[in-house]
């Protein structure tokens, strides 16, 4: 099973018109999958259309992820953005700044990391680099 993170923690995943890799993506009905080193700037408008974008990152230290989310983002895509994989809780801020909405991650992921650990993240636009730089300034 998973779990899908949000700024309120935990959650099931309430998603249920599958997941269709990026090659045989044809209907706006399905989330289509990207694998992280998929060039935003090849996405049709099938790809910018769909309703949900699921991100794969195949390791914690693989950031590629975040870039092609905020790539998106700045394309024009306005759905449903996820990550999915090996993120951990440290990284969650960090996801919602690059674009995501939220982070599907497994149940093994999430005896390790609890939802209070990702909670302490989801303040995401106040601890962030540039708040602490105008706190300091103040």
């Amino acid at each position: 099973m998973t779990k899908i993170v949000t700024d309120t923690g935990f959650a099931s995943d309430t998603w249920e018109n599958g997941f269709t890799p990026v090659a045989a993506a044809n209907t706006t009905q399905s989330a289509v999958d990207l694998e992280s080193d998929f060039d935003p700037y090849s996405a049709d408008d099938t790809v910018l259309s769909a309703p949900m974008i699921r991100i794969d990152f195949p390791t914690f230290a693989d950031g590629r992820g975040f870039t092609l989310a905020a790539q998106l983002r700045q394309l024009g895509y306005q759905g449903r953005l996820r990550a999915k994989g090996h993120v951990l809780a440290d990284q969650y801020a960090m996801a919602r700044r690059a674009g995501f909405d939220e982070v599907e991650i497994d149940d093994t992921l999430a005896q390790r990391q609890p939802q209070d650990q990702w909670l302490r993240r989801a303040n995401w636009r106040d601890h962030d680099y540039q708040a602490r730089l105008r706190v300091k300034v103040s």
